[in-house]
């Protein structure tokens, strides 16, 4: 079994919580880890009709029957019961007692935070990071890990990366958005997501999707919202400060995983990937990526934004620890271009307590560029001050 780097923030937090929240997309391994984590707690999946049954009808009962521990899955199928939860919370001496898990991050974590507020840990486990999985990916090409994606199917069961997310995504159109949302037009819904995919990496504007998919700006803010309730997409935000400068206002659009983002654009083979016009794209996904999941694995703030301004000087990824800045540029090249310093030179005088940043790409040469650093997309994750 592939380790989770979250288990170890998750089992120090058990110490001093009674109740612990795990969300992330369906199958990125969220069930897995809380039986890993907690392996002599009962577990309940209350998508099970039956348990579900059980827990509605007698919540008391059912909570009071496990007092060791339990670990309800899907929690948001059954959201009455965090009701019970809470009072067994406030009256319980034993912490780590409920783990909950849920796939729907914004009905899940609105109704989290208003039951349990002080008494749950709140994780988000996304796919495997490079990290995790570094003993596998290490012998792949960064086409083969785009094309892979991250989620853990892919590696525990060796399935065909296509035929995964082509099912992944189906069983999502059919299961999950219909439970979330009346979609009429399903072919609009799904013509939306895959410009979205097309979009990685660039601004999202509501306007431009509503033209091409045809329906209004409401409808495409709603579909949105859906996407990033299901962990499938979210948007970076640009970094502001006062410069005395107009900045771009609006976010950036990513995926959680960028297997799902080949797969949307029609990419089957790693030969495909390098040749598309959205290679640089991919790889900038795959970095921004895995420096969000860097940060979720440790329980903390992703705190990361990206700058762009009026005159088009722009850094792919901004990561704010207090009042430090960390500028980093991602590049698909394999070959190192002293072009790739123009907006870390630009940010570097705007704001003057940067003292150091980063450029990421595909090549294996690594060197010291003044106060930046030249990396291999492999050491992301490893980046000095992420931790």
């Amino acid at each position: 079994m592939i380790k989770r780097f979250l288990k170890k923030e998750i089992l120090a937090l058990a110490k001093d919580y009674p109740v612990l929240t795990i969300t992330g997309p369906r199958q990125s391994g969220k069930t897995t880890l809380a039986q890993n984590a907690f392996p002599s707690y009962r577990y309940c999946s209350l998508e099970d009709p039956d348990v579900r049954k059980l827990a509605q009808e007698d919540p008391r009962s059912f909570l009071r029957d496990w007092k060791k521990g339990i670990i309800l899955d899907e929690i948001q199928r059954v959201p009455e019961l965090l009701s019970y939860i809470q009072g067994l919370a406030d009256s319980a001496d034993q912490m780590g007692r409920f783990i909950l898990t849920g796939s729907n991050q914004f009905d899940l974590m609105d109704t989290v935070t208003q039951s349990l507020a002080g008494r749950t840990a709140l994780f988000t486990l996304l796919p495997f990071s490079y990290q995790e999985i570094s003993s596998i990916a290490s012998k792949m090409s960064v086409e083969e890990i785009i094309l892979q994606g991250f989620y853990p199917r892919v590696y525990d069961r060796h399935l065909h990366p296509t035929k995964m997310y082509k099912n992944y995504f189906e069983t999502y159109i059919q299961r999950d958005l219909r439970r979330l949302i009346d979609v009429k037009n399903l072919r609009l819904f799904q013509k939306f997501v895959r410009l979205c995919a097309g979009r990685i990496g660039n601004l999202y504007v509501a306007s431009h999707l509503a033209n091409e998919v045809g329906v209004s700006v409401p409808t495409i803010n709603s579909w949105l919202a859906i996407l990033e309730a299901s962990f499938l997409v979210f948007l970076l935000e640009p970094y502001s400060r006062n410069i005395g400068k107009r900045l771009v206002k609006s976010p950036k659009l990513y995926f959680y995983d960028v297997g799902l983002v080949a797969y949307l654009l029609g990419i089957e083979t790693p030969g495909q990937i390098n040749r598309d016009p959205l290679w640089g794209a991919l790889v900038e996904n795959l970095v921004v990526a895995e420096i969000l999941k860097t940060r979720l694995n440790q329980g903390l703030p992703p705190n990361i934004f990206f700058f762009r301004d009026s005159h088009g000087n722009e850094v792919d990824l901004i990561y704010q620890k207090g009042s430090q800045l960390i500028p980093i540029e991602i590049k698909a090249a394999a070959t190192y271009n002293s072009n790739f310093l123009k907006g870390l030179n630009h940010i570097s005088h705007l704001f003057p307590d940067i003292d150091k940043g980063y450029i990421v790409y595909t090549g294996d040469q690594e060197q010291k560029l003044n106060q930046f650093e030249l990396i291999n997309y492999r050491r992301v994750g490893r980046i000095p001050g992420l931790k």
